[in-house]
This record gives C-alpha cells, structure tokens and sequence, in this order.
C-alpha cells in the first residue's frame, strides 16, 4: 500500500499546499515519514487525509477559471460504516464549490471497495452544482457495478468511454476537455 503514489507529473502546473483556495493550502508533506494508515498498512505521505479512515485522496489539478479539479482516491470509499461521502463533501468539496469548481472528475482506480448507505450526500452535491457534473474515471469493475447498484450512478457520470487508461499521457486540460466532452454528451 505504501509504494502507490498519488499522480505526481502534473505537479508542475498544481499543488494543493501551494493553492491559497485548496483545503490542503499550506499542508507538509514527508517523503519519509509514514503516518496514515488503512487497515494497519502505511499509505504514502503525498496522500491527502480528510477525516476519512478508509479513503484518501489527491487534489491532482485544479482549474478556477475553467472550474473544474481532478482528484485521485486510494482506499475504501465507504459510506456504511465511516460516511466517506460526508467528509468529502463537507470538507473538501464544499471548499471547492465556494470557490467556483462545479465540474469533478474523480480517478478512482486505487478504490478497492465501495459501501453503500444511502444517497443524500451524493444528491446534494450533483444539486450544488447546477450547471457542472462530477465524473467518475476507471473504478474497478467491481466498484464499478457496486455504485451501479446503489444508483449512485445518478448522480456521478461514470463507465463506458470514462475508462481512460492513458490519462497519465494527458496534460490536465487535455484530460478535462476528454471527460468534458464525454460528460457533456451523456447529460445532454
């Protein structure tokens, strides 16, 4: 668990502790020393703890003027036992939205499981956004046909032409004009 890196080669055009507006502004980071867990395996000190024990993240890029960001996940998106969707919401997301980001393009690829409870969160944040979208990018199959299946797909666009392997080819808004266009077309 701890050699999985969040996306580190867009890091000449964004980092979070340097982004006044970011939740992460000002954050410190180690490369040496471990301090977060999952389920007592050390994840890599470049991720983002936001309240959650069971899912970390990356704010990879953001852009204020185009009003979108792209965050990495790694762990257990669990909203059963732990409301991930409420820390996320809460505390990150909402810092976000006061600041003009509607549309979300979540990389979810390092996601092993997903727990479903129930919807709200999810509801409110696609209401929050009126004219925006957020996207879901590579989940596995099988968190894939968990969401499905607790219909958050409603809410989040997610599956077929989103699974984009070579993102990491991408620079940011090459990647954000791809899913723009795909998540415009399905909305529309």
């Amino acid at each position: 668990m701890h050699h999985i890196e969040p996306y580190f080669n867009w890091r000449g055009y964004y980092t979070a502790e340097n982004d006044e507006l970011s939740p992460f502004y000002e954050r410190e980071y180690s490369e040496f020393d471990f301090t977060d867990t999952l389920y007592n395996f050390y994840v890599h000190p470049q991720w983002d703890n936001f309240g959650s024990s069971t899912l970390f993240i990356k704010i990879l890029f953001v852009d204020y003027d185009s009003g979108y960001a792209v965050i990495e996940m790694l762990g257990e998106w669990n909203d059963l036992l732990n409301n991930d969707i409420m820390f996320l919401k809460r505390d990150v997301v909402d810092v976000m939205i006061e600041e003009g980001i509607t549309k979300f393009i979540l990389i979810a690829e390092h996601v092993m499981n997903f727990h479903y409870s129930d919807d709200c969160y999810y509801e409110e944040w696609f209401d929050d956004i009126e004219d925006g979208w957020i996207s879901l990018v590579n989940p596995a199959d099988h968190v894939y046909r968990e969401m499905q299946s607790a219909r958050i797909d409603h809410y989040l666009v997610m599956g077929g032409d989103l699974d984009i392997v070579e993102w990491r080819t991408m620079k940011p808004f090459h990647f954000f004009g791809k899913i723009r266009d795909i998540a415009e077309r399905r909305l529309n």
